[in-house]
């Protein structure tokens, strides 16, 4: 499956945006996806994944939380999946990385195949 993302920019603290991510084939709903991030200097890190089975979400559990802030969601019928961002602090400045795995559990970099080419988001103070 190939993966394009868009919808970064720049942004100050405490607004919003909203990553689009759309996958070309007729599999998109047979895949599980996930958002992943990497900010400058920094290693990739994962932010949330939504199973393709049962559509189950999950979201980072680290310090600078994007719990309660961050919503993964997919549209099959779109082969999109979106992360919208709400609440965004300057520590979430990143570029933004979406990816598919066929294991319908997968979490870890590793476990997906297919990656988008990133988007920039920039949230500035």
């Amino acid at each position: 499956v190939q993966l394009q993302a868009c919808g970064g920019g720049l942004v100050q603290a405490g607004g919003s945006l909203r990553l689009s991510c759309a996958a070309s084939g007729r599999t998109f709903n047979t895949y599980t996806m996930a958002w992943f991030r990497q900010a400058p200097g920094k290693e990739r890190e994962f932010v949330a994944t939504i199973r393709w089975r049962g559509g189950s979400t999950y979201y980072a559990d680290s310090v600078d939380s994007v719990k309660g802030r961050f919503t993964i969601s997919r549209d099959n019928a779109k082969n999109t999946v979106y992360l919208q961002m709400n609440s965004l602090k300057p520590e979430d400045t990143a570029v933004y990385y979406c990816a598919a795995a066929r294991w319908s559990t997968a979490q870890a970099m590793a476990d997906f195949g297919s990656w988008g080419q990133g988007t920039q988001v920039t949230v500035s103070s």
